[in-house]
């Protein structure tokens, strides 16, 4: 047998490398019937702040070759909300729950952590500095070092977990970002976020998104991504989280080899429902035909 499991720091082991993105897979209950939640080494539930959000206008979403833009804009019920009446209902899940956290500024990333601190199912959060989406807070924060590091600070002063900061891609130098934010106290970071793209309609001549631009994933920004995340790895003593375009184990396999201690599947969700499943079998598979007893002996091995 092979041990999938993986440690992403501060208490946080995950029984295999496979996690779920947020925003591509909602709260888990939209997958109960298509796959087998069990199998997941987490769930990262979707964009969670301190105040309910509509979202963007619509349209919203727009397909790309090899990818597709979105500009949803965090549109979700608030931490309230998700702590009484979603947690409630996922937390017989047997599988790591993660929660995406972010703000309109600094006071709402540190009280909506300071609240999920005080969840008992909540096994880790994810720091979203990166969203490209929305006016106010999320890659505002993620695009120096100096913004980073204090949401960082900050919040690792009201949650006691493992905290995880999600990267954003729309930087000159993504290892600096990683470095200040492992200095703060993360325990981990994940990277990339999306990309900032646009695609235009030529006959209506308007943008497809309602907000002109949007975050650009998919296949097409694998390669940008492995890239990154290699850099990242060598760059800090903190695990890393890769995802960007991950279709297959093979996809996965890229990253971890690359330096990523775990990886999330997004995308890929919305093509295949069950696909993050045959990720985690495919890379058993691997370790299998290779003779890997532990796949921690696979990360950086390029």
């Amino acid at each position: 047998m092979v041990n999938l499991n993986v440690d992403l720091g501060r208490g946080l082991t995950l029984k295999n490398p496979v996690m779920t993105a947020s925003g591509t897979f909602g709260y888990g209950r939209e997958f109960e019937d298509l796959l087998d939640l069990g199998r997941l080494g987490g769930i990262i539930v979707k964009g969670t702040t301190l105040h309910p959000r509509e979202g963007n206008p619509y349209p919203r979403m727009a397909e790309t070759p090899s990818g597709m833009l979105n500009a949803v804009g965090l549109q979700n019920k608030g931490v309230d909300y998700f702590l009484s009446n979603i947690l409630p209902e996922i937390s017989h899940y047997d599988t790591r729950i993660l929660v995406n956290a972010s703000g309109s500024c600094l006071d709402d990333y540190v009280e909506v952590c300071r609240k999920l601190n005080e969840a008992q199912r909540v096994d880790a959060v994810e720091i979203n500095i990166s969203c490209p989406n929305v006016k106010q807070g999320g890659m505002a924060f993620g695009t120096t070092a100096a913004g980073a590091a204090s949401v960082v600070k900050a919040v690792r002063k009201a949650y006691s977990g493992c905290l995880i900061v999600k990267l954003s891609p729309n930087v000159t130098d993504i290892t600096e970002i990683a470095r200040a934010v492992e200095a703060e106290g993360a325990d981990a970071v994940s990277l990339v976020n999306t990309f900032l793209g646009m695609a235009i309609d030529v006959e209506r001549r308007k943008p497809l998104l309602s907000t002109v631009t949007g975050g650009l994933s998919g296949p097409c920004i694998r390669p940008i991504a492995v890239r990154m995340v290699w850099q990242v790895a060598k760059a800090v003593k903190i695990p890393v989280v890769g995802l960007g375009g991950i279709m297959s184990a093979n996809d996965a396999l890229e990253f971890i080899l690359a330096g990523a201690s775990a990886i999330q599947v997004g995308t890929a969700n919305f093509v295949d429902p069950s696909v993050s499943v045959k990720i985690v079998e495919g890379i058993e598979d691997y370790c299998c035909r290779h003779s890997v007893d532990n796949v921690t002996d696979l990360i950086g091995q390029i």
